[in-house]
């Protein structure tokens, strides 16, 4: 079928005007391979900034259905000097995420940051001490520095994004995931 002439002026300002303007057609993906955006935000992260791009990209290299991006504030990064670090997710994909300075001292920084974004993605704690198992959280120790997820941790994650209406509508704090950072003199 033909398009009349109009139309297909129309469409091509139309696609003119969308390229002028930064935008990039796609083909329409199947609905089964539905990627989700997880926007996060680390403008108030402050020196776990780049923990956070890090761990971003950890998560988007071990999934299939995520692609987190600085791109809003789905997700909220910040810092804090003690009371540990902690994940409070209000639905899939939405919450934040507070690092503890002192704790970061102690433990991997990139790993707290990993497992804490693990949180807002469904994932609970894990406390096993395996050290291959990021949701095993400090449980696993110092000497742990491992980042990321197992199979079977991006298989759930996955397995989560995979339904659209999912997720929770309460609020749920993952906190206790770390031991308790040792007292730290003042900073210098």
């Amino acid at each position: 079928m033909r398009m009349p002439k109009m139309s297909r002026i129309l469409a091509t300002l139309a696609a003119a005007a969308l390229t002028a303007l930064g935008a990039v057609a796609v083909d329409q993906a199947p609905a089964s391979a539905a990627i989700r955006n997880v926007c996060y935000n680390t403008s108030q992260a402050g020196p776990f900034a780049g923990y956070a791009n890090q761990a971003a990209t950890i998560w988007n290299n071990a999934t299939k259905n995520i692609n987190m991006a600085q791109c809003g504030s789905n997700l909220m990064i910040y810092y804090t000097y003690g009371g540990g670090s902690y994940a409070v997710r209000n639905s899939l994909g939405n919450g934040y995420v507070v690092i503890d300075y002192y704790q970061a001292q102690q433990y991997s920084p990139l790993r707290i940051m990993t497992h804490e974004i693990g949180h807002i993605l469904g994932l609970a704690d894990n406390y096993n001490g395996n050290c291959a198992i990021l949701m095993s959280g400090g449980s696993a120790g110092t000497g742990c520095t491992n980042p990321y997820p197992s199979a079977g941790e991006a298989a759930a994650v996955d397995s989560y994004f995979s339904f659209a209406a999912r997720g929770a509508t309460t609020t749920e704090v993952f906190a206790d995931s770390w031991p308790a950072a040792a007292t730290v003199g003042a900073l210098r």
